[in-house]
């Protein structure tokens, strides 16, 4: 190789630079990457080449100094080996005057640019590696380099086997690869050491720059005493053994925890970061070359040569390919003949390639490169594993192999020293990926597989906080407050950048044209290769390593299409780092002795053993008073972790994690009815956050929100626990059932707190009230959270549904209370007056609806505040129906309680409707709370009625009251509008109707006197019967009361009958009473099919029962109603045949009276006929009614509705 290999090659540390932006192109240009690139057309082959630079610690340049000729460069000048004033700390590197640069020189690089790495750039490493690669065709020397993967980014790094076999012989470390050299590729090693020529070479170079420097540049600065001091330890720490290769693991205690890049050694040395881009290929480079500049030259390199050696290829490729890296478009060439310069010549960069024996093409250097990293990429597929690039001295074959495997195969798998840096590597380029997770998606997949492959490569033992860190992050990955979004097109998941592949898979050999990936030909030693280039000649041809297979995208984010699979890995990685977490700490003696195979008992409980309700109060008062002591920041942990310290921070962000993924899984299996699961994962998310209160310093606002949240869930669940009585066993078994994964979570948190906090809320109760009482308690709890921690204006959509909640479960307990009043009052038979045990059940439903009621109305939710309003007003309708067993039945009279109790009612409603406003607000919510009031009424009339108070009340005003409340029920009773309750609507008005025609009629029997009254009262019945039998005809299923009213109306003409004196009034009254018997005959009709139906319906039982069949008919009734009915048409046609005879006698002959005597005679006839016979069945004796009434009808002079 030629001389100028090492003229950039080795540099010292780059001491206390700050890192700036400086150009190559100009002084003081800041950095800007579409400023600083170039695209060289060299040698009529285009080749596209860009730099960019991204760090330079180089001073301003400075003109080079022209040295006269016959200058003898073997002196050393004045300011040899001295820092320059103007070239600054940075300028023992530049002139090449320091040592080589570390192995882990492209870990500093990476560390200082995370963003280019795992993504965007394609090759990391010393520019001094690059040239070496892509010289591999042309040389004949070795080459041996480490490989590491990063996302898609390849790390490379000289592999100094003379230097490590040194270090294995002192140390020890390295036997394994030693011995594995020694068996498989030269079992003769022995350590070669450098000529003497190669140190004068380097000598007279340093010289021959030093000379160079600008003349006022080379006066001898006096260092100050800091820079002396770094000189000094710069000096002691120069021994190569030392510095270059550091122990693979110190002691546990010495490795730093923090991800520091500096603490490790692994600094970026190099004067110049350069992003270079050759063709396709975007490798991030470090360069030292010493670079002038100023006058006719902005940028020159300069190089030394010895006049009598001529340049070869080597030479010639590694000049032009350091220009092309650094953007410098000239090269300067001095000629020297044994020390004594001789002459300059300028060269441009393009022209290189056809120098005189150094003719090379561009093109070719193109494709080596292009199947160089072809082909590492498609071989170097494990994150995290070292592999070892290598061809001996005078080979042609370049072998890969992967020496994580190998080592792994020894006693410490740790003895890699590249595993630490790696493994920082993986953490950083993941840290920095997911803090711009929130942008792309997509690399999702690709951060996961970085975190995985870290956490393989490190001792859990001895670097917990990066694992609890990297776990952490893992479970960060998972949106647990947000619906999946694996499915969508717009950001899916699994998507990832084409450099993916699996940690898990093993990459096969190909079998395609490609062959010389395979090992079949070589010697059987070599199974151990990862890969293999059989010739170095085959780099040359283009894309002779394209891969066929493209890396595989195997670091897929798993697509969780389970709610409960997603949490479960959260959960699984939460786990991780609260182990490592809980190892590093070391009060382990302090703790209680707790077996993670032992499940923790759930405690369960009666309600008996707790002191019920009233237990629930003085919890509920701790757990307050504990609310308000987290706002003074009190910490209380039990394992000793110091405040601020890294394992307290990380346990927080893991515990809150935990409750998260918990409170998640509790809200999907409530979706699924899993009620006990729900309560269990509930149960699990409020003690991690009751742990997490424990450790807490300073309660933050959304936390505060989280546990709000996890309440109202609570409340929800246990709610529909209560609601779903039955199944209470299964939901038993799924409470009490436990994964080994929590139990060891709950384990880590028993570590700090007894996770006690809300055990008042988590109980599996068999008590129905209980239940109910331990839901509220959950939504009070959540409101009083808002209330105090102010987050109540910030989070109001919340808000309003916790006071929607409170108010609903206020009105379940509420119900319950009623219900059990109600069943207490139906039970009670021998005691006549309300047992306290009532009066204490209506006092605590009034107090449940009340407080629901300000619930509801303080979120101006109207249509919920009227439906407690209406429930109200059913437990005041309870307490009346209460009042109304005092007393004998047959002295019955409607108590001033009842009044009382059914008044309030009516109020209750009547706010109802008024909460509503209008029916349109809610039609089903307003139509409800009328028929109720409509019952109300009616109730309240019908009472009166029936029991009329006439021992505190006069029968005038009782039948004012009764006719009132009857108008107020009909004035509720909506019969117009087409519902389902229609009928139960017109059936209502019918019998207020009929109830008000009976009140009326009777009213006018037993009334005396006033004919104003008499009348009125008369017109009134005459107007309700009307109505009834209007309202009765529109039903299909009431022909028994249709056949009562009619009968009524015939029994009222009948009345009026007697106080009529003169014949023709009597007969027109007659007349009139049979014209109401024509008009029952649709009554009959209906009978008569009911009858048919139930004498068919022995019959059709065995095939089909009748569809919808209508309520089965009272024939008792029936037959009781035929009597009379039949009575009273005999009656009516005996009274009127005796009428029309005396008539007949007294004036002249009148055809129509004849014909109607002679039809009254007939029909009466076949009555009496019809009426002696007692075994007629009952649809025969409705058939022959129906007969008499057809010929009725016609003399009748009416038509029959």
């Amino acid at each position: 190789m030629g001389d100028s290999k090492e003229a950039g090659a080795e540099a010292p540390p780059a001491g206390a630079t700050a890192r700036g932006g400086l150009s190559l192109l100009s002084q003081g240009e800041s950095e800007e990457p579409s400023a600083q690139g170039s695209a060289l057309f060299l040698g009529g082959n285009e080749v596209k080449s860009r730099a960019v630079v991204k760090y330079s610690s180089a001073p301003a340049r400075t003109a080079f100094a022209r040295l006269e000729e016959k200058t003898d460069l073997k002196l050393p000048p004045a300011n040899w080996l001295r820092e320059s004033a103007k070239l600054g700390p940075a300028g023992t590197t530049i002139l090449g005057n320091s040592k080589k640069s570390k192995p882990f020189s492209s870990f500093g690089m990476a560390y200082d640019f995370i963003d280019s790495v795992g993504n965007d750039v394609d090759v990391v490493s010393d520019s001094e590696n690059i040239k070496k690669l892509l010289k591999i065709p042309y040389s004949k020397s070795h080459v041996s380099m480490a490989v590491h993967r990063v996302g898609r980014t390849l790390l490379l790094d000289e592999l100094d086997i003379q230097e490590l076999f040194m270090r294995s012989s002192q140390t020890g470390d390295w036997t394994w690869l030693k011995e594995f050299y020694q068996r498989l590729i030269d079992q003769k090693w022995q350590r070669k050491k450098k000529s003497k020529e190669h140190w004068y070479q380097k000598a007279i170079l340093s010289k021959f720059l030093y000379y160079s420097i600008n003349g006022d540049g080379a006066a001898q600065p006096v260092p100050s005493a800091t820079e002396a001091q770094e000189a000094s330890s710069s000096d002691q720490t120069d021994d190569a053994d030392q510095v270059s290769w550091p122990a693979p693991f110190e002691m546990p205690s010495a490795v730093p925890e923090g991800p520091s890049a500096s603490s490790q050694g692994l600094k970026n040395d190099f004067v110049r970061n350069i992003l270079w881009t050759f063709e396709d290929i975007h490798m991030l480079v470090g360069s030292n070359m010493p670079i002038f500049g100023g006058g006719r030259y902005p940028a020159v390199s300069l190089r030394l040569r010895d006049n009598n050696k001529p340049i070869n290829v080597l030479t010639g490729i590694d000049y032009w390919l350091d220009n092309l890296i650094c953007n410098v478009p000239e090269l300067v060439m001095c000629f020297h003949v044994n020390g004594i310069v001789q002459k300059y010549e300028m060269i441009k960069t393009e022209e290189i390639p056809n120098l005189e024996n150094s003719n090379f093409s561009t093109k070719v250097i193109k494709d080596i490169a292009q199947n160089i990293l072809s082909f590492l990429k498609s071989n170097c597929t494990k994150e995290g594993h070292t592999y070892w690039l290598f061809k001996a001295s005078g080979s042609d074959i370049v072998k890969l192999y992967d020496l994580t495997t190998l080592c792994e195969e020894t006693e410490d798998k740790y003895q890699n020293p590249f595993t630490m840096p790696v493994a920082i590597l993986l953490y950083k380029v993941a840290c920095n990926m997911m803090m711009k997770k929130n942008q792309n998606k997509k690399y999702y997949g690709t951060i996961r597989t970085l975190l995985l492959n870290c956490v393989k490569l490190l001792d859990k033992s001895r670097h917990p906080q990066i694992i609890a860190s990297a776990n952490y992050m893992l479970s960060e990955l998972f949106q647990l407050d947000e619906p999946k979004k694996e499915e969508s097109p717009e950001s899916p998941l699994n998507e990832n950048s084409d450099e993916s592949y699996s940690e898990e898979e093993e990459e096969m050999p190909d079998s395609d044209e490609n062959g010389s990936y395979s090992t079949s030909s070589d010697p059987p030693d070599d199974n151990k290769a990862v890969a293999i280039i059989k010739s170095v000649g085959e780099l040359s041809v283009p894309e002779k390593y394209k891969s066929i297979h493209q890396i595989r995208p195997s670091c897929a984010f798993p697509v969780c299409h389970d709610t409960e699979e997603r949490c479960r890995l959260v959960l699984s990685y939460v786990l991780e780092g609260l182990k490592s977490v809980d190892s590093s700490i070391k009060k382990e003696s302090d703790l209680p002795a707790a077996d993670p195979n032992t499940p923790i008992p759930l405690k369960y409980e009666d309600e008996s053993t707790r002191g019920g309700p009233e237990g629930l109060e003085k919890q509920m008062a701790l757990f307050l008073d504990k609310m308000g002591s987290l706002q003074k920041g009190n910490y209380s942990s039990q394992s000793g972790m110091i405040p601020g310290s890294w394992q307290h921070k990380m346990k927080l962000q893991l515990i809150l994690k935990s409750s998260k993924a918990y409170y998640v899984l509790s809200d999907a299996a409530m979706s699924l009815q899993k009620y006990g699961r729900a309560l269990r994962y509930i149960k699990l998310a409020l003690q991690s956050h009751d742990t997490y209160c424990c450790l807490c310093t300073n309660m933050l606002s959304e936390v505060l929100l989280f546990l709000s949240q996890y309440l109202t869930l609570c409340g929800d669940i246990q709610l529909m626990l209560a609601q779903n009585a039955n199944n209470r066993a299964a939901y038993l078994e799924e409470f009490n059932y436990q994964t080994k994964e929590d139990q060891e979570i709950l384990h880590s948190l028993h570590r700090e707190s007894s996770c006690q906090g809300f055990a008042w809320a988590t109980d599996l109760s068999t008590d129905l009230e209980s239940q109910l009482s331990v839901s509220c308690k959950c939504y009070e709890a959540a409101h009083e959270i808002l209330q105090f921690s102010n987050l109540k204006s910030q989070n109001p959509e919340h808000y309003v549904q916790v006071l929607k909640r409170m108010g609903n479960v206020r009105n379940e307990i509420g119900v319950f209370y009623m219900n059990q009043a109600a069943a207490l009052q139906s039970e009670r038979v021998v005691s006549k007056s309300v047992s306290t045990a009532e009066q204490q059940l209506w006092k605590k439903s009034f107090s449940c609806f009340e407080k629901g009621i300000h619930n509801f109305e303080s979120i101006d939710d109207a249509t919920n505040a009227a439906l407690l309003l209406c429930n109200t007003g059913r437990l005041m309708r309870i307490c009346a129906q209460a009042h109304c067993g005092a007393g004998d039945e047959f002295k019955r009279e409607f108590s001033p309680e009842e009044g009382l109790y059914y008044n309030k009612a009516v109020d209750y409603y009547l706010k109802a409707l008024r909460s509503l406003g209008t029916r349109d607000i809610h039609p089903t919510v307003w139509d409800s709370v009328n028929w109720e009031l409509s019952t109300t009424y009616f109730t309240m009339a019908t009472l009166q009625q029936d029991y009329a108070p006439l021992s505190r009340k006069a029968q005038e005003q009782i039948e004012k009251e009764v006719s009132e409340a009857m108008m107020k029920s009909l004035k509720h009773c909506d019969v117009d509008s087409v519902s389902s309750r229609q009928p139960l609507c017109q059936y209502r008005a019918a019998t207020i109707h009929h109830r008000l025609a009976s009140m009326y009629h009777s009213c006018l029997r037993n009334q005396v006197g006033d004919e104003h009254l008499r009348k009125q009262h008369r017109v009134l019945a005459d107007l309700h019967y009307s109505k009834a039998v209007k309202f009765f005809q529109l039903l299909k299923d009431t022909p028994c009361e249709l056949l009562r009213v009619q009968l009524e109306r015939v029994a009222f003409a009948e009345f009026q009958m007697t106080s009529q004196n003169s014949n023709v009034g009597k007969l027109k009254t007659l007349s009139g009473a049979l014209d109401i018997m024509v008009r029952t005959k649709h009554a009959f009709q209906l009978i008569r099919k009911e009858l048919v139906e139930e004498l068919a319906q022995p019959k059709s039982d065995e095939t089909t029962p009748v569809a919808d069949s209508s309520p089965s008919l009272n024939r008792e009734e029936v037959i009781k109603l035929l009597s009379i009915f039949e009575s009273r048409l005999s009656f009516l046609l005996l009274q009127s045949i005796k009428l029309l005879s005396s008539t007949k006698k007294k004036t002249s002959s009148n055809i129509e009276e004849d014909v109607a005597l002679t039809t009254n005679k007939q029909i009466y006839s076949q009555l009496l006929r019809a009426t002696a016979n007692r075994n007629t069945a009952l649809w025969e004796r409705v058939d022959v009614l129906i007969r008499l009434l057809d010929e009725l009808a016609p003399g009748r002079g009416s038509t029959v509705p």
